[in-house]
């Protein structure tokens, strides 16, 4: 509740229990399992033809694949845990803080990039996209679950309003 009575919608919260949440986790869930499909074979095999030096970045991507999408499958169980009323937000909150979303590779710096097999380079794009949207979903959960400091002035209050409406950084 703001200074001025008036409760501001909850968008995040919505949009984590809404249909949108379901395609989402179901498009995390089928990106995790695809990955491990293609890497323990298309990807297997394709990277034997690499030469050593995209052999080796392949190698460090694949470890940076899975790694961000377990971070990006355990996001999407804790919400789910909390939808489905199994956990608190506040254990939520506490096993949230275990994560690490974002900080993943510059892909597109990395001069060997472009040697790397078409559907591993694909797939962790779709990763990268994926945690893009899973990351502003989490800011604006976590900024809601943030006890904010009441305003007193009324136009800060108004002010504050219009950013938690339009999400403005």
């Amino acid at each position: 509740m703001t200074s001025t009575g008036v409760n501001p919608i909850n968008f995040a919260g919505r949009a984590a229990n809404s249909p949108q949440f379901e395609a989402l986790y179901a498009e995390g869930m089928t990106l995790v399992e695809e990955t491990a499909a293609y890497l323990d074979g298309p990807g297997r095999a394709a990277s034997k033809h690499l030469n050593a030096k995209a052999a080796s970045l392949y190698s460090a991507e694949s470890i940076r694949l899975t790694t961000r999408l377990m971070q990006l499958a355990s996001w999407l169980l804790l919400q789910r845990s909390l939808n489905s009323g199994e956990m608190t937000r506040e254990q939520v909150v506490q096993e949230r803080r275990k994560l690490r979303l974002g900080g993943g590779g510059n892909e597109d710096e990395i001069s060997a990039w472009s040697e790397l097999p078409p559907g591993f380079r694909d797939l962790a794009d779709h990763a990268t996209r994926l945690e893009t949207r899973i990351r502003k979903l989490d800011e604006s959960l976590m900024r809601e679950n943030a006890t904010p400091e009441p305003a007193n002035n009324q136009v800060i209050a108004q002010i504050d309003l219009l950013q938690t409406a339009f999400a403005r950084r």
